[in-house]
């Protein structure tokens, strides 16, 4: 008899956590998705119903323990099995360090890393006592490539990307795999939750979003052949994998590209300043 394996995705009523709950099911997995959007997680559970096997949707905060154990469990009680966790939920934060608040902080911490740490930690005691599991950890290129101005997004990716690396070797020996996911901008919705000190930060998170050729689809067939070979590294973008390997070959290139793009930063702040002081009564 053939076994249904099981997915439980986070932040999988929109986006790229979208996009991998209708990848697995049109593999016949059962699909577990939690979300803090009721309306879209009912749509993309009627999507869901016309292929996968099984699927149910959950509400669940990602910075509440008590939401993934009570999400985990209920995914235990039904199908009796996990086989693989994507830890996708996550937020958008930008600002210059001296403008950006603590609160901003706190938020995208409690989301972007934290909630991948409390994924890791509660999936882990299931897959231990499975003898099985394979976790992945959606960070981005921002964990490997650290641009201006995105000091508290960039630090919640690379820790993403550190807690990968660590779980790599610490969870092999108990059968469970790990594949961490840097993608750079492709379409999704995330401009809808940046916090900024700058009113128009979320249009700028837009157009940039919208100038990749690779879809959410794309990324989403890239993880599903990943986990198939348990690849730990899985870099969607051809652009931004030749940027990283300047920053790991020739560093000193990559950190004058950076301080280009520190000094054009600041001279758009510098003339924004002066046409608002132009512009402000005397």
């Amino acid at each position: 008899m053939q076994t249904i394996k099981t997915v439980a995705i986070t932040g999988g009523a929109s986006g790229l956590g979208k996009a991998l709950a209708l990848r697995f099911a049109r593999e016949g997995w059962n699909v577990a998705i939690a979300d803090l959007n009721q309306a879209r997680g009912d749509e993309t559970l009627q999507q869901l119903k016309t292929s996968a096997r099984d699927a149910f949707f959950s509400l669940c905060d990602v910075r509440s323990a008590s939401d993934i154990l009570h999400w985990r469990d209920a995914i235990l009680a039904r199908w009796k099995r996990i086989d693989v966790v994507i830890n996708n939920a996550g937020v958008a934060t930008h600002g210059a360090i001296d403008r950006s608040s603590e609160d901003d902080w706190n938020w995208v911490i409690d989301i972007n890393l934290m909630g991948v740490v409390r994924g890791c930690k509660y999936f882990t005691e299931t897959f231990k006592q499975q003898g099985f599991g394979h976790i992945v950890n959606v960070a981005s290129m921002a964990g490997l490539i650290h641009s201006p101005e995105m000091s508290s997004y960039n630090a919640t990716k690379a820790g993403v990307v550190a807690i990968s690396e660590t779980l790599r070797g610490e969870l092999k020996p108990y059968g469970i795999g790990i594949t961490v996911v840097c993608p750079g901008f492709f379409q999704t919705n995330l401009a809808e939750s940046t916090r900024s000190p700058d009113a128009d930060a979320s249009k700028m998170v837009s157009k940039l979003l919208a100038t990749s050729a690779i879809s959410a689809d794309d990324i989403a067939d890239m993880i599903f052949l990943a986990i198939a070979q348990k690849r730990y590294l899985v870099l969607p973008h051809a652009s931004y994998r030749r940027l990283w390997y300047l920053k790991r070959f020739l560093p000193f290139l990559y950190g004058r590209m950076m301080d280009k793009i520190g000094r054009k930063i600041a001279l758009m702040r510098s003339h924004k300043k002066n046409i608002s002081t132009e512009g402000s009564p005397t």
